[in-house]
């Protein structure tokens, strides 16, 4: 218990100290960034791929995000807690 404990303090930490570190940081994600990059390198760069579904507003794509990561948690979450309980059934 004191392992996890001390686990998911380590987690608060690495989420928090950036936000103090880097107060006026913009956390931009690394798509815009690289897209930044590859205009600043070659100004007349043009996309050969256009997304299917563009998000209605920043808010969206966001909450999309998010719910791919909860989604994606939960499998791997589910998994392993499926593995750990067959392997205990085992014993």
């Amino acid at each position: 218990m004191k392992k996890n404990i001390f686990l998911l303090l380590i987690v608060l930490l690495l989420v928090i100290v950036p936000f103090y570190i880097q107060e006026n940081a913009e956390f931009a994600g690394a798509d815009s960034q690289a897209e930044e990059a590859i205009i600043e390198m070659n100004p007349n760069y043009t996309p050969w791929f256009e997304s299917i579904y563009e998000p209605a507003s920043g808010e969206i794509e966001t909450l999309l995000f998010s719910l791919q990561a909860a989604l994606g948690a939960a499998f791997i979450g589910y998994y392993i807690g499926y593995k750990k309980g067959k392997s205990g059934n085992t014993r």
